[in-house]
């Protein structure tokens, strides 16, 4: 398995458009992907800002896919301007 995690600072005030961007985006990963797994959705209760994505993929190349399908596309383009930082590491799995 191949794991993404993504933290967004997400500019203040625009949480409100954020969110319903970012469900779309996964709930149409998991539904419409192959190879997405599992993709989670976390919020910060100490930082209203922040946003933690766990996404996990069958391999690299699916999730290289995830990043070329329209609704990837649709979110990232939609979300951009309201995205202040954002960090990406991957990991492939080794347990269970």
């Amino acid at each position: 398995m191949y794991v993404v995690t993504v933290r967004f600072e997400i500019k203040p005030g625009a949480m409100a458009r954020f969110m319903p961007l970012m469900q779309e985006n996964a709930r149409a990963s998991v539904a419409d992907e192959v190879g997405c797994i599992q993709f989670d959705i976390c919020r910060d209760p100490e930082n209203a800002n922040a946003v933690f994505l766990y996404e996990k993929y069958t391999s690299r190349a699916a999730f290289e896919l995830h990043m070329q399908t329209p609704h990837f596309h649709a979110f990232n383009t939609a979300a951009g301007d309201m995205i202040a930082d954002k960090t990406i590491a991957t990991y492939a799995e080794v347990w269970p």
